[in-house]
């Protein structure tokens, strides 16, 4: 489908559009109605169209930029793109897609992510926090992760709540992917109590820490 026009994607964006699917959509802060397994089907449709995800971006429309995050190619985009797009991605489903599916695969992900970490914009700095955590995971190697602890134990408790999931969810991988750094993860998020009443569904792990770790932890066994 080369050569397809904005105009045509964000009228087929609006035939999508769905009621209910706004209604939850809107729950969890996203202000847009499209089933996210149709706009999947659309992107497969489209397939890569680096030119065309960078107009769709730019209409501002959040279905339209979850698109442009599917049919982009990761690479393509400069630091200063991605440092811009972040800071205008202001939508929980919007800001996870492009880093979990843009930024991670980008070559400027780690000058990203320490640029991000530090930023005064707490959504920004969780979008850094992110990238830490999946270094904690994929490539440890470099990280002090005990001055993330120090990092996490003296600003987790009052962090905005955006940032605050982010830095819970690098305490939780600490202490679940490295036992040496275990007890000190397990005995910071008991002390902190952060999400510690979060309401979980039947058969979902908790975000609070000690029980998320302890659980993950289990399950390795």
């Amino acid at each position: 489908m080369a050569g397809t026009t904005v105009a045509e994607v964000m009228a087929e964006l609006a035939a999508l559009e769905d009621p209910k699917a706004r209604k939850v959509n809107e729950k969890h802060g996203d202000d847009h109605g499209v089933n996210l397994g149709k706009l999947r089907a659309l992107a497969k449709r489209l397939k890569t169209q680096q030119e065309l995800a960078c107009r769709l971006w730019e209409t501002d429309d959040t279905a339209a930029r979850l698109l442009a995050l599917l049919i982009c190619r990761p690479k393509a985009f400069a630091r200063d793109e991605l440092d811009t797009m972040v800071r205008q991605a202001r939508t929980p489903k919007v800001h996870d897609w492009l880093v979990n599916y843009v930024v991670k695969k980008n070559p400027h992900a780690e000058e990203l992510r320490l640029a991000w970490s530090a930023d005064q914009d707490p959504v920004v700095a969780s979008a850094g926090w992110a990238l830490t955590t999946e270094r904690v995971a994929k490539q440890p190697d470099g990280l002090d992760l005990a001055g993330l602890l120090d990092v996490i134990e003296a600003q987790l408790k009052d962090a905005p709540a955006r940032l605050q999931w982010a830095m819970n969810h690098c305490l939780a991988q600490i202490g679940i992917e490295h036992a040496e750094h275990r007890t000190r993860a397990l005995a910071i998020g008991e002390r902190l109590e952060v999400l510690k009443d979060y309401p979980t569904s039947p058969g979902c792990t908790s975000p609070f820490a000690p029980t998320w770790i302890t659980e993950m932890v289990r399950r390795q066994r």
